[in-house]
């Protein structure tokens, strides 16, 4: 446990270290020095966070899950009242405070995966039942993947969608009972989309890059010239060129830049920084004390495997653009908060598994001395 919480804790600041760097590199053509004063700014409040949760017991959330579940669809809501609730790009999605911006999403992700935790643990026995083990979680997370939605935020209701998904399936939910609701849930989002001009010119410009690389498909194009020009080396810390015309290159297509100024060899170990988190992740949910630690394990390293995944994915034009930025990595300060926030929790969980694998050796030991 201990080499797990090793790897996880230096991959983790291996990809904040990195991220902090390219961040200035890439917007040094939009006052980078801001961007990162800010971005370090958020990472020291994050750090501290990440200290307390590793510190504290991870089992205090299971009386706090249902109000934290409240108080963040309650933010959800508000976030939506035009009075309160800034809009940008189309989209209400933060609170400004003076300047600064906070994402309620990125706590109603903690949220629901800690809720959906604590409710698999309460009726483990009865999760194989349609009405314990579907319908009742079902609306939790209806509500808060329709308030996410309706922001809209297509990219953080897909990925929230599947988090919550490969928890109930964990928690022992039954396929014959998950499979319907799931593929209803797929039909609703492509009748949106098909609804949707702005998200239907993106999978169109997905399906046809090179047709639609003037218009829809500018971000995503740029991005793979950019891919394509850092070859094996990149072309030096500083000297990309893609930068000046990437839209959103600090931010979601970050990666982008890297590959370009670091080249393939950089992105390939940025990718294997991820792959270790998840392994890490898996390795302390299979090792986790209770099912509530082993849940919300399972749910936090979905969260951050599947984020890092779909941005890569959206950044090579694997995937449609869902606008999703790459956890530890891209600039803001809401989404470094919860991905911290997430890896305290692991932390926290391995402790208290360490602590009781500990036990379990010395109760041993006792009993072969007095045998």
């Amino acid at each position: 446990m201990k080499l797990a919480v090793t790897l996880l804790i230096c991959s983790v600041a291996a990809l904040l270290a990195l991220g902090m760097v390219m961040l200035y590199s890439s917007s040094m053509t939009q006052d980078g020095a801001r961007y990162l004063l800010m971005q370090l700014l958020w990472g020291a409040i994050g750090l501290v966070l990440f200290v307390m949760v590793s510190m504290v017991d991870y089992r205090i959330l299971k009386p706090l899950a249902l109000p934290l579940f409240l108080l963040a669809a309650a933010l959800l809501v508000l976030v939506l009242v035009p009075e309160i609730g800034h809009k940008a790009n189309g989209a209400r999605r933060w609170f400004n405070f003076g300047g600064v911006r906070f994402q309620p999403s990125e706590l109603g992700k903690i949220a629901l995966i800690v809720l959906l935790a604590w409710y698999g643990e309460r009726y483990q026995r009865h999760m194989h039942t349609f009405k314990r083990g579907v319908f009742i979680p079902g609306i939790f997370i209806a509500v808060v993947l329709g308030l996410i939605f309706v922001e809209p935020d297509r990219g953080t209701t897909v990925l929230l969608a599947a988090v919550a998904c490969g928890v109930l399936l964990v928690a022992g939910v039954r396929w014959k009972y998950f499979v319907p609701p799931m593929v209803m849930g797929v039909v609703g989002l492509a009748v949106s989309l098909w609804h949707d001009p702005m998200r239907m010119r993106r999978i169109l410009s997905w399906l046809d890059l090179e047709q639609h690389k003037e218009g829809a498909g500018f971000q995503a194009y740029q991005a793979m010239l950019a891919l394509g020009a850092g070859g094996w080396r990149g072309l030096g810390l500083g000297n990309g060129r893609q930068k000046l015309f990437v839209p959103e290159q600090h931010t979601d297509f970050i990666l982008s830049i890297i590959g370009e100024e670091l080249g393939l060899i950089a992105t390939l170990l940025i990718l294997l920084g991820f792959v270790v988190i998840a392994c890490c992740g898996i390795f302390i949910a299979g090792r986790a004390r209770d099912t509530f630690g082993m849940l919300l394990a399972s749910g936090i390293t979905l969260l951050i495997s599947l984020q890092a995944l779909i941005n890569v994915g959206v950044v090579t034009s694997a995937l449609p653009n869902k606008g999703l930025p790459l956890p530890f990595i891209s600039y803001g300060g809401s989404n470094l908060l919860a991905m911290l926030t997430c890896v305290g929790l692991l932390v926290s969980i391995a402790r208290h598994a360490r602590i009781a694998d500990d036990a379990i050796t010395r109760s041993e030991a006792r009993e072969a001395r007095t045998a």
